[in-house]
């Protein structure tokens, strides 16, 4: 086992578009620990690695195009509960001497699912018919010998199919999207009932088996983090000094650019309440005088970044004894850095830019976790609400939501008309359903009217999103007297502001950050 040799896992084999990610998620929300695999993993390293059951994703291909991804059917045989998605499906018959015959006839999107017989073992307890998630082309026509049919749609007479006495369960639908509505009891069924896998996934369990792995890793070593106030390198600081204690050094690089009482948050938190040991860099007149007549936002970004890393590993280098450099790379970063599925997306997120003569071993706590559960985990830890469920925000700060140069005055002005932004929001929007909200700073100044007179002002523009994962984003439907009540208090409260505005852009065509 990959996470930890007591802890059951699935294998969600991944044949692309996306979906294996989805559906490792909702195996974790089942409180069972999932790890994503190559869709080509051999038999033999499955059966050496020992899963409690394995998932087949959906996928983009069809089973008989060109270079379409394809299992080891060894991988069928082990006597390993394995379910299929779709493609999955359409895998497990190709493999087994099913028939897939080619049709020009989809289905796509809803879907009514009707249960055949009494569901078999995996569709036991859904009513007759319920609502299903459908993303085809291709579907069986024929069942491989030894399958029974469980259910079907008007389109497609074959939408699920089970063979108990080999361990193998399938559905055309999509069981992880929130559209199937009984989609996440399936996988319920699958993981505890047939598989026997217990829901022993919890957040204490994490953070359990997450300090002893890193105390056996670090020994007594020293370790450093780089902490920046956000979520992620927050939750490493406190699981981290959880492990170790005393051997954790923090150093904590104010740029200047973060959000309104920020960096006294994080000093209060981490130095007052959790008593780390912690060093504070305050740096923003070194990056104003870095930033000066900088208008072109990737070389705002090349600047703060390259400083960060410089202000850092001066720090870094003047503590004796330090072996490890501790970051908050994710289970998605991990993914995400390529595989054979998918196109590569980006690269590593966390690639550090040693010095030359400088370098420490790199210890990642949280690369086997999504973000909820990181999120999970440092309530868990006792960090305040203000830190776990802070919005993203990017490392170079505001230096991004300021269009043109960056000043000390325009940085002050924005930390304000931000505050009341996300003041604002935050007490209309109490089940967090606006995934991001900010303001924006542009380069422009405006006529306006203040009492008798004339101004020549700057706007303010009000950014707020809707998203489940940040890939796609709508623009929030605030309601009208949230927006004027906003407005008024930007315009009466900050100086220098005449004007407010709302973007009502959609990603795509635009991003969530103007710069």
């Amino acid at each position: 086992m990959t996470y930890h040799d007591e802890q059951p896992a699935v294998f969600v084999l991944d044949f692309g578009a996306q979906y294996a990610q989805l559906i490792a998620r909702r195996v974790r929300e089942a409180r069972v620990y999932s790890e994503i695999v190559p869709y080509d993993i051999s038999a033999e390293e499955v059966a050496e690695r020992r899963p409690a059951a394995i998932i087949l994703s959906g996928g983009p291909a069809s089973v008989y195009a060109e270079g379409a991804p394809h299992l080891d059917p060894g991988v069928l045989e082990l006597g390993i509960p394995v379910l299929g998605f779709c493609y999955g499906i359409q895998e497990m018959a190709l493999h087994l001497g099913g028939d897939i015959p080619r049709t020009d006839i989809g289905e796509y999107g809803f879907a009514e699912l009707t249960v055949v017989g009494d569901g078999g073992q995996l569709l036991v307890g859904l009513p007759g018919t319920s609502q299903c998630w459908m993303s085809h082309r291709d579907s069986v026509g024929t069942a491989p010998e030894g399958f029974t049919v469980t259910a079907c749609t008007p389109t497609t007479g074959i939408a699920a199919m089970e063979d108990p006495a080999r361990k193998l369960y399938a559905t055309q639908f999509h069981p992880e999207v929130a559209h199937t509505e009984c989609g996440q009891q399936i996988i319920r069924t699958f993981l505890h009932d047939i598989a026997g896998i217990p829901p022993v996934w919890t957040m204490v369990n994490i953070i359990d088996e997450t300090v002893e792995r890193v105390r056996e890793q670090v020994g007594t070593d020293r370790v450093i983090c780089g902490l920046s106030g956000g979520v992620d390198s927050s939750v490493v600081a406190a699981l981290l000094h959880r492990a170790i204690g005393d051997q954790l050094t923090c150093v904590f690089v104010d740029h200047g650019m973060l959000r309104l009482d920020e960096a006294e948050q994080v000093v209060r938190t981490f130095r007052d309440q959790f008593h780390i040991d912690l060093v504070h860099v305050e740096a923003e007149e070194r990056y104003l005088s870095l930033l000066a007549g900088v208008g072109d936002p990737e070389l705002k970004r090349r600047i703060i970044g390259e400083e960060f890393w410089k202000v850092f590993f001066d720090e870094a280098t003047r503590l004796e004894g330090v072996k490890w450099l501790a970051q908050g790379t994710l289970y998605p970063d991990v993914i995400e850095s390529g595989n054979k599925t998918a196109a590569k997306i980006k690269s590593h997120h966390n690639l550090i830019p040693f010095p030359a003569g400088v370098h420490f071993d790199l210890i990642e706590p949280l690369k086997a976790l999504f973000k909820d559960e990181v999120r999970a985990v440092g309530s868990e830890l006792g960090l305040p609400d203000e830190i776990v469920h802070r919005q993203p925000f990017p490392g170079p700060g505001l230096a991004v939501r300021i269009i043109g140069e960056i000043t000390h005055e325009k940085l002050e002005t924005l930390r304000r008309a931000d505050a009341i932004i996300r003041e604002e929001i935050g007490a209309w929007d109490t089940e967090r359903s606006v995934w991001q909200y900010f303001g924006v700073l542009p380069d422009i100044r405006s006529v306006g009217v203040m009492g008798d007179e004339r101004t020549y002002g700057r706007p303010i523009i009000i950014r707020a999103v809707a998203s489940a994962d940040a890939m796609t984003a709508d623009w929030a439907r605030l309601p009208h007297d949230l927006l004027a009540k906003m407005s008024n208090r930007i315009i009466n409260e900050v100086e220098g502001i005449n004007r407010v505005a709302y973007d009502i852009t959609s990603k795509p065509p635009g991003t969530i950050e103007w710069e």
